[in-house]
């Protein structure tokens, strides 16, 4: 995994939800480890995530799936970000569900 992906990176604002629902149960984070896995929290969502640096139309990213639960219900899907300097943005896929663009900030 590429050093630049790698640490925690807080969520600070999402394209569906807001800061007081990214923040309800503990403050929204991406968490990428150097063995390309992770884990992701915001709302009531909680998952672990696998990730590899992929090139999308000739641009380096992060992509990633992920498999969790969102109080307690099983969720699933799919995303990817990319990362300038010390902010990272990027879209979440829910499997049958929502998607949501997102902007992060490294801790």
């Amino acid at each position: 995994m590429k050093k630049k992906y790698i640490g925690k990176w807080w969520i600070k604002e999402m394209e569906l939800w807001d800061k007081e629902y990214i923040d309800l149960v503990a403050q929204g984070h991406f968490m990428i480890k150097s063995n390309g896995t992770g884990s992701f929290q915001f709302g009531a969502v909680e998952a672990g995530v696998d990730c590899k640096v992929e090139l999308a139309k000739g641009v380096e990213r992060l992509e990633f799936s992920f498999e969790g639960a969102d109080e307690g219900d099983p969720v699933s899907g799919r995303g990817w970000a990319q990362v300038e300097g010390t902010k990272m943005t990027g879209r979440i896929y829910f499997h049958l569900g929502d998607d949501s663009a997102f902007t992060a900030t490294r801790k």
